[in-house]
């Protein structure tokens, strides 16, 4: 997992072609006009998922990954606590959806997170669980980008 700024999250040279399309749809793209849904990018390699809810409390809230993509969550608006923890370290909640291409986890004893505010960014690869949507000090308005890259 990557935690940065839109900022400066291209300074080092350690992206693929793909990670920098996707930020610079990010950067080119007037964000805050895309309507909730899919825009694809490069089809099924890269596409973002553009999202807009009401953060929730913590508990309401479910660790996640993915098997075929790394997600860059990069928020618009609004910010979240975003939880994350070893996928390898958690037990499955329900198998695998293959069609959505997600998987659930129980809840740990331990994990971390991070605050996302408006122009953060944060790189999960399939081996980490995360738990977005979570509310910081209170619920609040989020329009978050996913930028889904295939692996």
């Amino acid at each position: 997992m990557l935690t940065s700024n839109l900022k400066v999250v291209e300074k080092y040279d350690y992206l693929t072609e793909k990670f920098r399309r996707g930020y610079e749809f990010l950067r080119t793209t007037d964000l805050k006009a895309l309507a909730v849904g899919r825009v694809d990018i490069d089809g099924d390699d890269i596409y973002a998922s553009v999202q807009e809810y009401t953060s929730l409390k913590a508990d309401t809230c479910k660790f996640e990954a993915h098997n075929r993509y790394f997600d860059i969550q990069y928020v618009v608006e609004g910010e979240e606590q975003f939880g994350y923890a070893k996928r390898e370290d958690l037990t499955e909640e329900a198998p695998y959806d293959e069609t959505n291409d997600i998987v659930f986890f129980c809840e740990p004893e331990e994990a971390g997170t991070v605050l996302l505010k408006a122009g953060d960014c944060i790189v999960v690869a399939p081996e980490d669980a995360h738990k977005p949507r979570c509310q910081a000090k209170e619920a609040c308005y989020v329009k978050k980008i996913v930028i889904k890259v295939r692996v």
